[in-house]
């Protein structure tokens, strides 16, 4: 497995993971291409073998603040750390660029993804109402550095 800097090229494979990884409200590929248009301060990140996406994941960088947009994992390579490497990743970035603090919003019954966040030391800090178009709530969480 290779962790690597995302680009342009990549664009059209991560819309695709969004449409497997979250069916009930996937980025549409211009909002996947909107991220790499130069025109916002994100970074992303893809791990890959045998030239197949297996994650993803992306931040903004507005030191002193990251706000993590997206952290997606195959359904079929879950559990094999890959989500915490790219996590790390994220956040080894963000401290080389000064950012001291992290941010995401994670839904309120994604207790995989809670706990993960809560491994890397992120703390509950509120509750977005009526987040995702689904009307499901949306969890505020910060890391502080």
């Amino acid at each position: 497995m290779m962790l690597r800097r995302a680009d342009k090229n990549d664009i059209d494979r991560i819309a695709e993971m969004e449409k497997i990884c979250f069916p009930e409200e996937p980025w549409s590929r211009d909002m996947v291409a909107a991220e790499f248009s130069g025109l916002n301060p994100s970074r992303y990140y893809i791990a890959e073998e045998d030239g197949e996406i297996l994650a993803y994941a992306g931040i903004w960088l507005l030191p002193p603040e990251g706000y993590i947009t997206n952290v997606a994992v195959h359904p079929q390579e879950r559990r094999r750390g890959l989500g915490s490497q790219i996590l790390q990743k994220l956040i080894d970035e963000g401290l080389a660029e000064g950012v001291t603090d992290v941010t995401l919003e994670v839904r309120v019954s994604n207790a995989p993804a809670i706990a993960l966040y809560k491994s890397f030391g992120f703390e509950e800090a509120g509750v977005r109402p009526h987040y995702y178009q689904d009307k499901e709530d949306a969890l505020i969480m910060w890391l502080h550095q």
